[in-house]
């Protein structure tokens, strides 16, 4: 037997892939600890460290062997600007412990555009954190493994599918298994740096890497000063990838156990202080051990004077580190190159914990589709997942999984929000100044004022720097997919404001009646406004016996203040909330109306469904398509039928007005007509599309 009348409703595939459904009250089981959720937020701030300190490396190399020494200081100014960024992000999960992040600290301080600038940044920033985790994963792997080498897109593909799968299962049985690679990726960087110190400390064996007698020739030699300061700002702005993701664990509170900003906040230290040490450790380890990296390093790395040739394979700054402490081959070198091929992948989980939360938080507000809102089977934010895949994919496929190209578009969007988050922090303790007026909190207020106001000053300035040094090289592409993000959303709320307004009721509340009517009617209902009124009215016509509004309570708080807008208006129809623990309309309305028909299975059960009508395809997208579920569902039913009361948007009646004023296609079947003598092109030549509404011919 099915159980809850819910799995055998459901195809055995889907349950095998994604797992039993949850109810909504299962939600607060599948919250997170800390030692869940540093793994399952910090993945990509924690992987940085296979990369980071290989980006800083490979730009000082341009400027030849002499230029290593500097790359110390450039380690430190990020070490700092990791410090103050952490530190500033735990005061903001405190004062916004609802999520959102950036986008919640930037709309409530400085407006919608802001806000909106902030969350299309946190999305580009996102969308690339897949792309490039999976793709530098599978360029790691693809050294040891020949057949991804020759097969990198599809390859990252599958991983990326891979992971929408585990997503999807639910964010506790996803962070249980993203935990064991990413602790395992910690400890084998820990105990590298460890052993690394011991040797060089302890025992005087300062470790020597692979490339430690290769020399580097100079592509811009007798640089300028001021070449020289573009150079280093370069290396410190690539090395600045160091700090992606740091805002995820902000815009996830909610998925935290409570309290959840004290977890929180605690999870970014335990984060920050993690990817503090082992950068430092692995940025230290690669100098003492004089690893050398080139950007084209079939030329620029010489052995004996030679250049080393095109059938060089550069190891990553971590596998060189790796392969001098431990020795290249030993069980310990394989198992940190293992961690660390597992972790680039498992990095992407960290947008895949961001974006799905942020894309919800932004639904809510209607900038993007209410489908975002909606949590699926496990409680996850479904649609998102897909959603991201889906991006995340694309850039996959169109950059070719190169991810020289891919980590040019990164960090300006990480910049752009944390600019803007810590410049929000700084006008919401203002105002917090404003109305408090004990001694010793305007004092804490102070110093986390003083605090938000460096880290802001910081941001700002680097992300000047990421722009300067980078906006050529690829990064132009993340301010143009940021503007489009903003364009679309301030689009989709452009239509959600302009049908609001349309279906507004808007005449007195005592003039909001019901005409009398008589039979077994069923309306389902979301809200009050003029479909459905327009559809109570039908119902009414209908003379039933009897007559029923039902609203499925999808969200609680939604179907609480329905049920008391009804009263408040007085409406003389009846109605009944049905419970969604599995947050879906169907099948509780589905099992409503066939029990109804059991009751009275003599009579007719008369389903009455509003429905929108658009004229334009992109805006059927927007809309959530549940009568079409309904009447595929229904009318399978006996003794039930559907009926549709339409409600036909002003875009839709624009697609009305152009159609009559093309005659021609009026005729039926004139679409389907071969064009006759003396009616050369007119519509209807084979393969010539319908007009939106036109009726295929009768036969």
């Amino acid at each position: 037997m099915a159980r809850n009348g819910r799995t055998g409703a459901t195809p055995l595939f889907k349950r095998l892939l994604v797992g039993r459904a949850l109810r909504s009250d299962a939600l607060a089981r599948e919250q997170l600890r800390k030692r869940v959720a540093l793994p399952v937020f910090a993945s990509d701030p924690l992987s940085s460290v296979a990369y980071a300190p290989g980006e800083v490396l490979l730009i000082l190399s341009l400027a030849g062997l002499s230029a290593y020494h500097l790359s110390v200081w450039i380690t430190l100014a990020i070490v700092a600007l990791m410090i103050t960024v952490v530190a500033s992000y735990r005061q903001t999960v405190r004062a916004y412990p609802g999520g959102g992040g950036a986008y919640a600290v930037v709309s409530g301080n400085f407006g919608r555009r802001a806000g909106l600038t902030v969350a299309g940044a946190l999305l580009v920033d996102y969308v690339l954190t897949v792309a490039v985790s999976v793709a530098a994963g599978v360029d790691n792997l693809g050294s040891a493994v020949g057949f991804v080498e020759r097969n990198e897109v599809p390859c990252a593909l599958i991983v990326i599918a891979l992971l929408m799968l585990s997503n999807l299962r639910g964010t506790r049985e996803s962070g249980t298994f993203f935990a064991i690679p990413t602790y395992a990726f910690v400890v084998g960087v820990l105990g590298t740096v460890a052993w690394g110190a011991f040797r060089g400390l302890a025992l005087g064996d300062e470790p020597r890497a692979p490339t430690a007698e290769f020399d580097i020739v100079a592509e811009q030699s007798d640089l300028s000063a001021a070449a020289m300061a573009f150079l280093l700002l370069r290396a410190f702005s690539s090395g600045c990838a160091a700090l992606t993701g740091v805002e995820a664990i902000s815009n996830g509170v909610p998925a935290f156990r409570e309290p959840k900003s004290r977890n929180a906040a605690a999870t970014l230290a335990i984060m920050g202080a993690l990817a503090v040490t082992m950068f430092l450790g692995i940025m230290a380890l690669a100098l003492t051990s004089d690893v050398r990296v080139a950007e084209n390093p079939a030329r620029d790395l010489l052995a004996g004077g030679e250049p080393v040739g095109s059938g060089y394979h550069q190891d990553p700054v971590i596998a060189q580190v790796g392969a001098a402490v431990f020795g290249s081959g030993s069980a310990a070198f394989v198992y940190l190159a293992t961690a660390t091929a597992l972790v680039l992948f498992l990095a992407a989980n960290t947008a895949y914990n961001g974006f799905p939360v942020l894309g919800s938080i932004l639904a809510q507000d209607r900038f993007l589709p209410r489908q975002l809102h909606t949590r699926g089977d496990r409680l996850a934010f479904s649609n998102g997942i897909v959603l991201l895949t889906l991006l995340a994919g694309l850039l996959v496929v169109v950059f070719d999984a190169n991810v020289n190209q891919l980590i040019q578009l990164y960090i300006v969007g990480v910049f752009v929000s944390f600019a803007f988050s810590q410049s929000g922090m700084v006008r919401h303790w203002n105002r917090r100044l404003v109305r408090e007026l004990d001694p010793a909190t305007r004092r804490r207020i102070h110093r986390a004022r003083a605090l938000n106001g460096f880290g802001a000053a910081l941001c700002v300035l680097v992300l000047a720097i990421v722009l300067v040094t980078k906006f050529t090289h690829g990064a132009w592409v993340s301010v143009v997919g940021m503007a489009g993000f903003y364009a679309v959303m301030t689009g989709i709320r452009r239509h959600y404001d302009a049908v609001a307004r349309e279906l507004r009721l808007d005449v007195p509340e005592e003039e909001l009646g019901v005409r009398p009517s008589q039979v077994h009617a069923v309306v389902l209902v979301s809200q009050i406004h003029k479909p459905t009124l327009r559809a109570l009215s039908y119902a009414k016509l209908l003379r039933a016996e009897s007559l029923v509004a039902v609203t499925i309570a999808v969200d609680p708080d939604e179907a609480r203040s329905l049920k008391a807008q009804w009263r408040r208006q007085r409406l003389d129809v009846p109605l009944k909330i049905l419970d969604a623990p599995y947050r879906e309309i169907t099948q509780p309305f589905v099992a409503y109306v066939r029990e109804l028909r059991r009751a009275h299975p003599q009579d007719v059960v008369s389903v009455i469904l509003p429905e929108y009508v658009v004229g334009r395809w992109y805006e059927a997208l927007l809309h959530n398509q549940s009568a079409l579920r309904l009447k595929a569902r229904l009318l399978l039913t006996p003794g039930v039928t559907v009926t549709s009361v339409p409600w036909q948007l002003r875009s839709a009646q624009a697609a009305r007005e152009r159609a009559r004023r093309q005659p021609e296609l009026r005729a039926p079947g004139a679409v389907r007509r071969p064009a006759g003598p003396g009616r050369p092109g007119e519509p209807g030549e084979p393969g010539e599309p319908r007009e939106p509404g036109e009726r295929p011919p009768r036969p």
